[in-house]
């Protein structure tokens, strides 16, 4: 610090040490003919008063802590060091310019709020001219400015604030609350941000923490006089470790515009009219001048202990609180007895009683608005027919967009029943782009019904096969590979990405529809089985159609995201190929597209009716990621979200295996025999402008649940 310093015998420098371990307080100050070096340290504020100038409420308390206000209403205090620090220098690059010098301070805190509801308004660490802070205004103003001085350059005041009310500003600058803010001879932060700190071990994860908290609060402002930077790092004590990133580095050129050639360091602090809050500092240190001015770290163990927090919890009295809760206890159970029962008799009156499948979805529609929207459900707008149910289109208003689908479930008919249940509890909750959205159901008496979007363009299978026949129109390729892509999403989203497991087990085109932009969605939820994570189907009944379930339900009935995936490869051959997957028997589609592959001729299994209008990339991929899909034994097949990888081209499709297996005839033959007597021959699916209800009767098979 000067060159009689640097000559101070050994045994000086001792002497020195042992003065400052015993000493609660050092404070050194050394002029030079170039330089003025301000340094002190505070370890609690006892025997100090004179090198402390307060006012207001601010007070030394006799355990040494530094009290800037009492939770008292529309308080101000102020504390700042006796005597003024040099702060600004002539720049070693330009003799005619001044910078601001470099400093560096720390300072514990504490604030304790009157009660956890009652809290307010915050303290700051200020650059002022003076002293103290005359006519300062207390709440937002925080015992720096008031109204009249606010955002006057002739101020000349720099404050850090550490505020603790949010919306605590009359122009709704300040909004945050519990935050950190630069003001620059204004009430109003320049730069504001929430109270956090971060950690070590992960510099990019924030710890956040209350400044109310009534636990001691480090904080520590570095700033750099060359480059203008100024760091606040703010963070509970006890870690006893600083941050390695601050929570504020921001270049302040401004503070050369605010700060003279002296200024005086130290804390305001204020209360409000509704909220306050008392204000501790448990100790203090300040370095200014020389190249890195590097304020004294507190160690929380030299400071005198924090002030209790006896935050007062203002309320009723404990038994009028217990004779309210009690009273509105027994009121909340009466009135629903009352609502239960008042329901209960409605359901005996109408003849209906709730079940519990019924009390777990309320999506319940009424009858006398289905009635209404299907015209009394006349056959002119039956839109499909399968064998559990019909499907009528419904108008809810005269817009097309509006429209509805209403499946009436066949009376009398278990399966029907099963299904209607199952519909509600699987997709019922489900909600996706490729999914069937159920709206609602309804059970009125006899009649069973589920309400679903209405889908103009109908179904897949009909797109296929029926309109083409019909019109001569046939599916571009780019529409069918993007309706495999999305159904391939939707099977995704079905197996891993909704909160339980749902197998569908029974993929196949009729249940496939397609909205007016070509997207499909995936419907007919009536066999679909939903499981936990990391639990297995105990199910060993064999449900699906002919042609899309995968060999091993032959073997054990037990249905899997792999079986769903088998059906899905079925599926994609027969969108490619525009041929059904099986016919009387001596036909079988993944077996022929295999056949073409082991040749090397698999894209004479695209449809002829595409011509040439496909692209042979897209093809050859989709067909062999068919293949992959079909293959016999389950744990060969990719899961829904590699298929959809190989779809976007995210990752190659692997070369098929010599043990694809399929077309082993014994297999085959030894799949056939197990549904002999449970299958009829097939017929064609009804086209369902709204949704399939073909179910398994002579197209599917079905030997339970």
């Amino acid at each position: 610090m000067g060159t009689q310093r640097s000559m101070v015998s050994v045994s000086s420098l001792l002497k020195l040490f042992v003065f400052f371990s015993v000493h609660v307080r050092a404070q050194r100050t050394t002029t030079t003919t170039t330089t003025t070096t301000t340094e002190f340290t505070f370890r609690g504020f006892s025997g100090n008063q004179s090198e402390i100038q307060m006012e207001g409420a601010a007070m030394i308390k006799p355990n040494g802590l530094l009290r800037l206000t009492d939770r008292k209403s529309n308080v101000t205090g102020t504390a700042f060091y006796h005597k003024p620090v040099r702060l600004l220098e002539t720049s070693t690059r330009s003799s005619t310019n001044v910078m601001v010098r470099s400093f560096s301070t720390s300072f514990v805190f504490v604030i304790i709020p009157s009660s956890p509801s009652n809290k307010g308004f915050g303290f700051t660490f200020t650059l002022s001219p003076t002293p103290y802070r005359p006519n300062a205004g207390s709440a937002g103003y925080l015992g720096v400015l008031n109204k009249e001085n606010d955002k006057d350059p002739r101020n000349h005041v720099f404050a850090v604030e550490f505020d603790t009310v949010q919306g605590s500003r009359d122009d709704n600058t300040d909004r945050i609350g519990n935050d950190i803010g630069l003001n620059y001879n204004s009430r109003t932060s320049d730069i504001q941000e929430p109270v956090v700190y971060y950690n070590n071990d992960d510099p990019n994860k924030k710890e956040d923490f209350q400044l109310e908290s009534g636990n001691p609060i480090q904080a520590l402002l570095e700033y750099d006089g060359p480059s203008q930077t100024l760091n606040v790092t703010v963070y509970p004590a006890r870690l006893g470790f600083k941050p390695t990133k601050p929570l504020i580095s921001r270049p302040v050129p401004k503070l050369s515009q605010i700060v003279q050639e002296e200024m005086y360091v130290g804390f305001t602090a204020a209360t409000g009219r509704d909220q306050s809050s008392a204000h501790y500092v448990m100790g203090w240190s300040f370095s200014s001048g020389g190249d890195r001015p590097i304020a004294d770290m507190l160690d929380l163990s030299e400071l005198p202990h924090a002030p209790p927090n006896t935050a007062k919890k203002r309320g009723y009295n404990p038994q009028v609180i217990a004779l309210i809760v009690a009273l509105s206890g027994v009121t909340v159970i009466l009135l629903a007895l009352l609502f239960f029962f008042s329901k209960y008799k409605k359901r005996l009156q109408q003849g209906e009683i709730l079940e519990d499948w019924e009390i777990n979805h309320p999506h319940r529609l009424r009858y006398k608005d289905l009635y209404a929207a299907t015209d009394g459900f006349k056959e002119s707008r039956i839109i499909g027919t399968g064998g559990f149910g019909t499907v009528f289109r419904g108008d809810v208003s005269s817009s097309p967009s509006n429209q509805i689908a209403v499946k009436k479930i066949t009376p009398n008919s278990m399966q029907g029943v099963r299904e209607f249940i199952a519909e509600i509890e699987s997709l019922g909750r489900l909600r996706h782009k490729n999914l069937v959205n159920l709206q609602g159901w309804c059970k009125h008496k006899n009649d069973l019904l589920l309400i679903y979007d209405y889908i103009p363009n109908g179904s897949l299978d009909s797109l296929l096969y029926s309109k083409p026949r019909r019109s001569g129109e046939v599916l571009s390729w780019n529409v069918r590979f993007q309706i495999a892509k999305g159904i391939a999403s939707g099977l995704l989203y079905l197996h891993e990405e909704w909160e339980q497991i749902v197998i569908h087990r029974d993929v196949k085109p009729s249940n496939v529809l397609i909205e007016s932009d070509m997207n499909p969605r995936l419907g007919d939820f009536g066999l679909a089985r939903l499981y936990e994570r990391g639990s297995q189907s105990n199910t060993t009944v064999v449900v699906g159609t002919i042609g899309y379930m995968a060999p091993e339900l032959a073997r054990n009935g037990k249905s899997s995201s792999a079986s769903d995936v088998f059906a899905f490869g079925v599926l994609l051959l027969e969108i490619i190929s525009g041929r059904r997957p099986t016919d009387s028997g001596t036909f079988f589609l993944a077996d022929w597209v295999m056949e073409l592959h082991a040749s090397d001729e698999i894209l004479r299994a695209v449809d002829p009716r595409l011509g040439s209008g496909y692209d042979d990339g897209e093809a050859k991929l989709a067909l062999v990621i068919g293949l992959h899909c079909c293959h016999q034994r389950p744990a060969s097949r990719p899961s829904m979200r590699t298929v959809l990888r190989y779809m976007n081209g995210d990752e190659d499709v692997p070369e098929i295996d010599d043990n694809w297996g399929y077309s082993d005839s014994s297999s085959r033959s030894e799949f056939g025999s197990k549904f002999e007597g449970y299958v009829s021959s097939d017929r064609a699916s009804s086209s369902v402008a709204s949704l399939s209800v073909t179910r398994i009767s002579s197209t599917s098979v079905m030997s339970g649940r």
